[in-house]
């Protein structure tokens, strides 16, 4: 399939460029699959896809149709309803950030309904067929939510057992916050997900432009509330961060989590190491609060992109777990899910998976390297000599970034081609940069590395970006993992130390490569807080020394 072109991730929200954060699916091909659901036709269809209309067509009714939600207003929705009077279970699909509203989600709705399920897929509000404004997740949303259960429940033609929410990206929070919030869903299951949005608006204080931009881009033919959009402008420039954090902590699934442990939902995450639009460890922190049956898959690749080969009716083991977990907590099939760890992580590059009874256990031990003043990584606080500075210009981009473009970054990564960064390029008068000594055998990092430093900001205001590189014996390198740190508070010249996790990984070093830190001060992918031209000055104090911990497994 071809992909649209797709801006970089420092292209202007207003740009006409098309764009989504679905660029593999075809359009076209699942339109042409819908309308054999509803005919019966199936010419042109390829012969799986043509197989799996006439088998469902054999023991269920598909409908296009409305919900009404909130307000009355419709919402356009699909319906996958079983003829027979038996109890069953039943499946609602809140729709991703797309204008393709619930279309997406029609071959694995269909695989839903040939496993015994009566399934409701439906546009969110304001995309797609459907009435309303983009609310982003909004009390309206969940509302919606409940219509549309309601909506299927009544057009059951037998009992109704137990009921299921699945979303992908923009799905997987409305099905979150339904579950919080209506009793009768027994189980979810939320793909690409978030569960602290203001983390992922403001990550250590640090606003994530390039993931509003593309929210806007993927957004320009829907319907924005006023207030959604008064709230990504503002992020974008820079306005009102207290109003934006209290807008979004209602739309956080964290911040019901009480009622979802109150009631122990089972839930199952998939998300993506390295994840441009909601970072892993927000999300990876909700996951770690849940008390009940919880299973969290995390992948090679960016935003949806491990789930996306589903989606085209391709053998996908996200999807696959998704119906297993359904089949499990929904129908009570005893399939081994329950038994096979709470975690299972695809580790960068080797695509190797590794089971884990939890998160915890990751990570076997913690390796605390110091950032040396002469530009090295060393393993003794006392080889690092307090006192050294390593000064780094503001307002400069350097080679270190985050990637090269949101989402199609990804799926670079997945078919094996991840940026490859040419650490010889970076300039250390524009960036700090630490390197350690070439690993005597493959280093096994499995959970969140975490950074602690201490630099000095001659004007109110800054921001770095940390990454941590794999770099090989010729000097090129690859990403590991990174985090932004943005101080609002610290008056002028003041010692600011920041203590911070970077995003959470499962990568191996091979034999012979080097760990490289490199801090700079601007990345597109982020807003900074720094003057044009301003310093950053690095150092590591006696008593409290600058140091990088990093997770072994």
């Amino acid at each position: 399939m071809t992909s649209p072109a797709q801006p970089s991730f420092s292209q202007p929200a207003s740009s006409p460029y098309p764009f989504s954060l679905y660029p593999e699916l075809d359009a076209t091909a699942l339109n042409a699959f819908v309308t054999a659901l509803e005919s019966g036709d199936v010419t042109g269809l390829a012969p799986a896809r043509a197989a799996e209309v006439a088998e469902v067509r054999s023991v269920a009714v598909f409908t296009r149709g409305k919900v009404t939600g909130a307000h009355g207003d419709l919402l356009d929705a699909a319906l996958w309803r079983h003829t027979g009077t038996g109890p069953r279970p039943v499946i609602v699909m809140p729709s991703p950030w797309t204008s393709l509203g619930w279309l997406p989600y029609a071959v694995q709705a269909t695989a839903f309904a040939l496993r015994g399920y009566n399934v409701l897929a439906y546009s969110a509000r304001g995309f797609g067929g459907s009435e309303g404004e983009v609310e982003v997740a909004g009390a309206l949303d969940i509302t919606d939510g409940s219509r549309a259960l309601d909506h299927v429940i009544e057009r059951s033609t037998g009992p109704v057992t137990k009921i299921g929410f699945l979303g992908d990206s923009y799905g997987s929070g409305i099905s979150q916050l339904v579950a919080a919030h209506d009793t009768r869903v027994h189980a979810v299951v939320a793909l690409s997900t978030w569960g602290d949005l203001g983390e992922a608006f403001y990550e250590n204080s640090t606003r994530h432009v390039a993931a509003v931009r593309a929210l806007l881009a993927a957004a320009a033919k829907a319907r924005l509330s006023p207030q959604t959009q008064t709230v990504f402008d503002n992020v974008l420039a820079d306005r009102d961060v207290p109003g934006t954090l209290r807008w979004a902590e209602t739309r956080s699934p964290f911040t019901h989590i009480k009622e979802l442990n109150r009631r122990q939902v089972p839930v199952f995450y998939s998300h993506a190491w390295h994840e441009t639009l909601f970072p892993p460890n927000q999300t990876l922190r909700m996951f770690n609060e849940l008390t009940g049956p919880k299973r969290l898959a995390v992948s090679i690749g960016d935003h949806s992109g491990p789930e996306m080969t589903g989606m085209l009716g391709l053998p996908n083991r996200i999807w696959t777990d998704a119906h297993r977990w359904f089949d499990h907590h929904l129908k009570d099939i005893d399939n081994g899910i329950g038994d096979e760890g709470q975690v299972v992580g695809e580790v960068m590059w080797s695509k190797t998976l590794e089971p884990r009874p939890t998160w915890p256990s990751l990570t076997e031990h913690v390796e605390r390297v110091y950032l040396a003043d002469d530009g090295e990584l060393v393993e003794e606080a006392d080889d690092a000599q307090a006192g050294w500075t390593a000064t780094v210009l503001c307002g400069v981009d350097t080679p270190a970034t985050v990637a090269d473009k949101v989402v199609e970054s990804g799926y670079a990564e997945m078919a094996g081609r991840p940026k490859v960064y040419a650490t010889d390029d970076i300039d250390r008068t524009v960036a700090a940069v630490w390197t350690g000594a070439p690993v005597a055998e493959t280093t096994r990092l499995r959970g969140t590395p975490r950074l602690r430093v201490t630099y000095r900001a001659a004007n109110p205001g800054s921001t770095f970006v940390a990454y941590l590189l794999d770099v090989a014996p010729e000097g090129t390198a690859h990403l590991v993992t990174h985090a932004p740190y943005t101080d609002l508070d610290s008056p002028p010249d003041s010692l600011i130390s920041a203590d911070i996790e970077l995003q959470a990984t499962a990568y191996d070093v091979p034999r012979g490569n080097r760990l490289m830190l490199v801090i700079d001060a601007r990345d597109p992918f982020y807003g900074d807080a720094n003057l044009p031209r301003a310093t950053l000055a690095f150092t590591s104090p006696e008593a409290t020394p600058s140091y990088l911990d990093l997770p072994l497994g």
